[in-house]
């Protein structure tokens, strides 16, 4: 079956130099009765409309080829580069999917219509997909993102006891690595990739114990505050997640000495470890 876009183009050439608009109008969309110059317009518009329609099946086929099926954020942008939408997905093939199902053509919003590529970052967890995206739709201000501002925890189901300085260890899309995830109660987070092995660990734990402790750490920057996304993502599908209380350890040598023995258990990332 020929595309409307198709259809138009096969008439045009079959009337030459002078077509009839009111009657391409009448036949091929469907309108009838439409003034000449109006009937001009509307077969322009269509031409132009399954023009990018076709840029955005196409862009559609390519993406959900090549795309992972792994947890990861992504970016949709137009022709001109500009970012239209920053998502998430445990599944980045199933996810971009659902994007571009030709289904979804008609109730598109005309920013999500113009999409002519897309670009995708693999993460080892949801909690990483989520913090990501967070900190890329504050940075790029996306026009198809409904939500562009920081996350509030009054609007999520948070239990209080949740709502502490927490540091949170999920898998890091390196097989030999972990990612530590901090979020404070005042709505700071970091996020440090480090080997397990340990050959890193002297520092990233430094690191991680001045962000928590230091009086001279500036929680007021640029970074968005998304520390309200880890407790929601606790309370909910991370509930099982490894967690430590930085606060429970007294310094940088003691927080090292109970990661390693956390990486060294093969339960690291199939159950939740209270003790190291």
């Amino acid at each position: 079956m020929l595309m409307l876009r198709d259809r138009l183009l096969a008439r045009l050439a079959e009337m030459g130099n002078s077509p009839d608009h009111q009657r391409l109008a009448a036949e091929v969309l469907g309108i009838k009765g439409a003034p000449p110059a109006l009937a001009r317009r509307l077969v322009a518009q269509a031409l132009v409309v399954e023009d990018r329609r076709e840029v955005w099946r196409r862009t559609g086929e390519r993406v959900c080829r090549e795309a992972p099926a792994a947890p990861g954020v992504y970016v949709l942008k137009d022709a001109a580069e500009c970012v239209v939408y920053v998502g998430k997905a445990v599944n980045l093939r199933r996810r971009l999917h659902a994007h571009f199902a030709g289904r979804r053509w008609r109730a598109l919003k005309p920013a999500m219509s113009r999409i002519a590529d897309a670009e995708w970052q693999p993460v080892g967890s949801e909690l990483e997909a989520l913090m990501r995206e967070g900190d890329l739709i504050h940075r790029l201000q996306p026009m198809g993102n409904v939500q562009t501002s920081e996350p509030a925890v009054a609007t999520r189901e948070i239990p209080r006891a949740l709502m502490k300085d927490v540091l949170v260890i999920v898998p890091s899309i390196e097989a030999d690595s972990v990612e530590l995830v901090g979020a404070c109660a005042d709505g700071a987070w970091m996020m440090q990739r480090t080997r397990r092995s340990g050959a890193d660990l002297a520092v990233h734990t430094q690191r991680v114990m001045r962000f928590f402790k230091s009086p001279l750490h500036d929680r007021a920057g640029a970074s968005p505050a998304l520390a309200p996304i880890v407790f929601s993502w606790l309370a909910h599908r991370g509930a099982n997640a490894t967690r430590l209380d930085p606060h429970d350890v007294r310094d940088a040598r003691e927080l090292r000495t109970r990661l390693a023995a956390l990486f060294r258990d093969v339960r690291l990332f199939h159950e939740r470890l209270h003790q190291c």
